[in-house]
């Protein structure tokens, strides 16, 4: 009779190592969306996809013993990956918020315990001879790890617990500014990636309460059964990454990237009167807000303004942000169309258009903020006089 290699567990593992692979190679081949968020979204695929394979080499039942018949080296190697996945998602995030992302000197600092756990590992493991090796796989019971080890693991999972939190402080800042850099946002949503940055913090998360659970356990004698979280854990992995595949594609093209250098706190300069006259004029004259793509970089090169200089025009003279700025002229527009008798009988739709919206919800809601009754209402208004 043949030996069963793999449980139901472990065939959840191999299944999150399959989806990841498979997407991985599926994002270095497309061209769609920006080719820099897809490399980084494959690599960090691609490490996860390596944490799965370890926790199957160092704890399957079938598999572990294989994998000492094939080779020692294979142990703790892929836990290198570990180091590495959180990083990767943040700097994922990252480059499909900021459009001129560039990986910066400073960046290297999140690479650091990798590069330390790299060392470690080498000097642990890799410099022993194979018998050795082969020795202490056999002999191995996890009660009988040093202290030291445990505590690196706890160390590990905070860390990425850590970058987990600053891929979430990442999205709230470009849903803080956002409407800075664009007049139309309807085609920005955020919530795919906030469950997924959110999913993957849970799992972090878990991950702590799992090392603090082993640790009480062994060092405590207090029972807690920390195997049972981390095979939940494993199936949440599992559900995460499918729902990454299937909601993720195409992504990139739905982001409007925007100017790192924008999110910075604006310095106190002193605003040109000219500027703000020359602003005034192009708005009135050439009406660029009619077209619903307009950003604050293509009004910027259109005015001959600096993107940072025109930002602080509209945030600190007008006291609006450019969304408000833009929609504000929008609103003005759609009432000069609704008070002509000639468009009396064109559709509400066919107004919000011509006014340079593109979205309908906007449209209604900033025309009932700023005139105080909707586009509908004011039409019937207007035709009693």
């Amino acid at each position: 009779m043949s030996t069963v290699l793999f449980n139901t567990l472990d065939l959840a593992l191999l299944f999150t190592i399959y989806q990841c692979v498979l997407f991985a190679f599926f994002l270095v081949l497309i061209k769609k969306g920006k080719k820099q968020s897809n490399v980084l979204l494959a690599l960090f695929l691609l490490s996860y996809a390596a944490i799965p394979l370890d926790t199957l080499i160092n704890f399957g039942e079938g598999f572990r013993q294989f994998a000492i018949s094939f080779s020692a080296n294979v142990f703790y190697v892929f836990g290198l990956a570990y180091w590495l996945e959180a990083v990767l998602l943040l700097f994922y995030v990252r480059s499909l918020i900021y459009k001129n992302f560039s990986f910066k000197k400073t960046d290297l600092l999140y690479l650091l315990p990798f590069f330390l756990y790299l060392i470690y590992e080498s000097n642990a493991w890799y410099m022993l001879d194979s018998d050795t090796k082969i020795a202490i796989l056999n002999g191995y019971h996890i009660e009988a790890e040093p202290f030291y080890t445990r505590f690196i693991n706890l160390f590990r999972e905070c860390f990425r617990t850590f970058c987990g939190i600053l891929c979430l402080l990442e999205l709230r800042n470009y849903q803080k500014k956002i409407k800075d850099n664009f007049a139309d946002i309807e085609g920005v949503d955020l919530t795919w990636l906030k469950v997924l940055t959110i999913g993957f913090l849970i799992i972090k998360v878990q991950a702590v309460f799992i090392t603090l659970g082993y640790m009480t356990s062994i060092d405590l004698h207090f029972s807690i059964n920390y195997p049972v979280l981390g095979q939940l854990s494993n199936f949440m992995v599992m559900f995460l990454i499918s729902f990454l595949i299937f909601f993720s594609l195409g992504v990139s093209n739905l982001f409007h990237g925007m100017d790192n250098s924008t999110s910075l706190p604006l310095e106190k300069e002193s605003i040109d009167p000219e500027q703000i006259n020359a602003l005034t004029l192009y708005m009135n004259e050439h009406k660029p807000y009619l077209n619903h793509l307009l950003t604050l970089d293509n009004l910027a090169t259109q005015t001959f303004m600096p993107s940072r200089q025109l930002s602080q025009v509209i945030n600190r003279h007008f006291k609006k942000n450019f969304f408000e700025f833009i929609n504000g002229y929008r609103i003005d527009e759609a009432q000069m169309l609704l008070t002509r008798k000639e468009n009396e009988k064109i559709t509400m739709l066919a107004v919000m258009a011509q006014a340079g919206f593109n979205s309908k919800a906007t449209f209604n809601t900033f025309f009932k903020k700023i005139v105080g009754m909707t586009p509908t209402q004011y039409r019937k208004e207007q035709q009693k006089t």
